[in-house]
């Protein structure tokens, strides 16, 4: 069983630069009143509290989204400091929604969601705040190539691995390339970290070479820690929503 749990990073920069773009996706697919999916390979325990143990052993968060808002990154109409808001409100001031209380907060009746995650503890946490969807304990990839392309066909997949077996860099393409074919009227988003070490240069350089209509972003920051081998966030996203684009521009100029 894998080892990752993203309560460490919960909040970080990375965070900060993938769940803004997700919620500015997601703002816009839910502003028209068609039924969607939302899909996720990866959900993690779905909410974090920032004043927790892992969190304040790694810090990461008082570098991202406490920064964030302190020097207003995310104004009161952005929708992810909506999500951000609606959440604080309900589970407390030090909680972080992960990717599927992002999406809870915009899916509206009629709508369906399907959360993977293969870890029994997160899969047990996620199970206490994440009522609103279908939950599947099983590989995620697995997931989303039996259900896509799913009802309603119009919507949204989001896959954010760990990365933690490297030979998930050289599959992500082929995973996309079958998923876009299945579902080619989706929104796909590939989260992924930008390295020292360049491990991820080749899985981007497939991924622009087999969806040159796709949007890339990357931010870069400083590692976390001495040695930290991650310097950045990257989003590669299949059939971007109108006004996406400009969104990648302005969170990136921030960095």
């Amino acid at each position: 069983m894998l080892s990752y749990q993203h309560a460490y990073h919960a909040g970080n920069l990375a965070d900060l630069h993938k769940h803004a773009l997700l919620a500015s996706m997601l703002a816009y697919l839910t502003a028209k009143p068609k039924p969607l999916s939302y899909l996720e390979t990866h959900a993690g325990r779905g909410l974090y509290d920032l004043a927790g143990a892992e969190s304040e052993k790694t810090g990461e968060a008082a570098a991202g989204i406490t920064r964030a808002l302190s020097e207003n990154w995310l104004p009161a109409d952005h929708p992810l400091r909506q999500a951000l808001d609606a959440v604080r409100a309900r589970h407390g001031a030090n909680a972080y929604p992960g990717s599927p209380l992002i999406a809870r907060h915009f899916l509206r009746p009629g709508d369906e969601a399907h959360l993977a995650e293969l870890h029994p503890a997160e899969h047990q946490a996620l199970a206490r705040v994440a009522g609103f969807a279908h939950l599947h304990r099983q590989d995620g990839f697995q997931m989303a190539q039996a259900l896509c392309p799913p009802t309603p066909r119009r919507g949204l997949l989001l896959i954010d691995p760990s990365y933690e077996v490297k030979a998930d860099y050289a599959a992500i393409p082929r995973q996309i390339a079958k998923l876009a074919r299945k579902w080619n009227v989706g929104v796909i988003a590939l989260w992924y970290p930008v390295l020292t070490d360049l491990r991820h240069a080749a899985m981007i350089e497939t991924l622009r070479r087999d969806h040159p209509e796709a949007l890339v972003s990357e931010v870069r920051f400083p590692p976390a820690r001495p040695g930290h081998g991650m310097v950045g966030s990257g989003m590669v996203v299949l059939n971007p929503p109108y006004g996406l684009d400009e969104e990648a521009r302005r969170i990136a100029a921030l960095f």
